[in-house]
């Protein structure tokens, strides 16, 4: 009996981002950018769309489209046209999205995104096929008890979020999987935070993802795409596209047919669910908005805003692995949140670096992760670490007692010193420690005969009995020193 080839499926992934841009005001008027403020409150005739009303461009957002274009190595175009984009929703309160379409402000970039390697040398490269500037449309608000008001089916509109600055970036189809689309997710936001273009803090709707998801065909040729809309985390980015792609090579591998469509994925029961047919493309009527000249981009414009552009993470990184002797890997934890690489950089300044590394990406940043708290809200300073790594270092605390040291300072804000002294957690004097191995082993006959004949396994016990009888606060490495040398005699 003959069996039938089993088909291997590759899949192809590419993203669209929603960055809302970090401006004080709209995109097209003076209202407030804002968010959690009462409904309808940051509003004038020019962003609800009243009869008569001109918008103007907001300078600082089209600064900041050329720095994000600038830090995905995209051409800035020296000439981009917005555009009147015709849809009619309930959000949209003009009837037409102000954006751009044939002329956009950046095209043709990329992105080496880390592969998530230990050495941190792998890249995946993503191209970026455009990047334009438009306005958020307002926010629909479903109210009453399943969606039901005075008896009736019923939705409010916020407009505070409408004409917030949008930029767009769109990505060719380059993503390999969905743990790699997870990761370009995380790094675009890293550099959208590293050069502060946007917060991109999802909670907030600061940074929206859509996928474009599809399997190529046998022949080379692209699959028909299906497209996930609004995942609101990168967990979800990475677990929807995985639904995706599974339900796609079902269907295939029964002789199907995969339909465009868009689809939502419930990260509750880990599914996707159609929305909407997409057989036939939208015709949003685009032509340039009468109401708004042309950007004109001059080079000595752009030339100035890159003069000024702030360190991006991969050359943070690179530097950090030259200056400090980092890995890859741990410069990339640091370089990938800005406020903790400055943290680190006053640290490793005053100790050493790799130290410094292993205590800020390690410990300290495990208690920030814990607690939900920033590192600005933190009671945790740089001198702070400074002292704590100088104890270990003097042997006047050991690891283990240092850790919990740290956590303790994080509470409460008091130096190292003074909570080593307060809670006895100094490190065991020699005479002491000497007189602590001698007892561990007389109380452990058995276990210290089995290490005598060259069992060293047993050492893990002992040390565990020692420091349980220093409560910690015996230098392991030491403390196995002792150990090992009253064994061997």
């Amino acid at each position: 009996m003959q069996t039938q080839e089993r088909r291997t499926y590759q899949a192809v992934i590419g993203l669209e981002f929603h960055v809302h841009l970090a401006t004080q005001t709209k995109m097209f008027c003076g209202c407030r950018v804002t968010y959690g403020e009462p409904p309808n409150t940051h509003t004038c005739p020019v962003c609800l769309g009243h009869p008569g009303a001109l918008p103007v461009a907001n300078e600082k957002a089209i600064e900041l489209g050329v720095m994000a274009g600038l830090a995905l190595n995209c051409d800035v175009s020296q000439r981009a046209v917005f555009a009147r984009k015709n849809y009619f929703y309930p959000d949209l309160p003009k009837g037409y999205q102000i954006s751009q379409f044939d002329e956009p402000i950046c095209t043709g970039g990329y992105l080496d995104v880390p592969a998530g390697t230990p050495d941190g040398d792998e890249t995946i490269r993503v191209g970026i096929t455009r990047l334009h500037l438009e306005e958020d449309a307002a926010k629909n608000v479903h109210v009453g008890t399943s969606g039901r008001m005075h008896g009736s089916v019923g939705s409010l509109v916020d407009f505070n979020r409408g004409g917030t600055p949008l930029m767009e970036i769109v990505t060719e189809p380059d993503i390999p999987s969905p743990e790699a689309a997870r990761a370009t997710a995380n790094y675009l936001k890293d550099i959208l935070r590293a050069i502060g273009v946007s917060e991109a803090d999802m909670e907030k709707g600061q940074l929206r993802c859509d996928a474009n998801v599809s399997i190529r065909n046998p022949d080379g040729s692209f699959g028909t795409k299906t497209e996930l809309k609004n995942m609101n985390s990168f967990r979800f980015v990475e677990k929807g596209i995985a639904a995706e792609l599974a339900r796609q090579q079902e269907i295939l591998a029964g002789g199907g047919r995969v339909e465009q469509t868009t689809l939502h994925y419930d990260p509750e029961t880990d599914e996707v669910h159609e929305l909407r047919s997409k057989e036939f493309a939208h015709d949003y009527r685009y032509f340039p908005e009468p109401d708004l000249l042309p950007l004109e981009l001059s080079r000595a414009y752009v030339r100035e805003i890159g003069d000024r552009m702030p360190e991006l993470p991969d050359a943070m990184r690179a530097r950090f692995v030259g200056r400090y002797g980092l890995s890859p890997y741990d410069a990339g934890v640091l370089a990938a949140d800005r406020e903790l690489a400055a943290f680190y950089e006053e640290v490793a300044a005053e100790v050493d670096p790799k130290q410094a590394s292993n205590w800020i990406s390690g410990d300290f940043r495990a208690l920030l992760n814990e607690s939900g708290a920033d590192l600005s809200g933190s009671k945790v300073t740089p001198g702070h670490m400074v002292e704590l790594i100088r104890l270990v270092g003097n042997g006047k605390v050991s690891r283990s007692a240092a850790r919990t040291v740290l956590a303790e300072v994080f509470k409460t804000g008091e130096g190292p010193s003074e909570v080593v002294e307060r809670e006895g957690l100094g490190s065991v004097e020699a005479d002491e420690l000497d007189g602590v191995v001698d007892g561990v082993i007389s109380s452990n006959p058995d276990e210290a005969e089995r290490v005598r004949n060259g069992d060293k396994k047993v050492v893990g016990f002992l040390m565990g009995q020692v420091m349980k009888a220093t409560r910690g606060n015996a230098d392991g490495g030491r403390a196995r020193e002792l150990l090992l040398q009253k064994l061997s005699s």
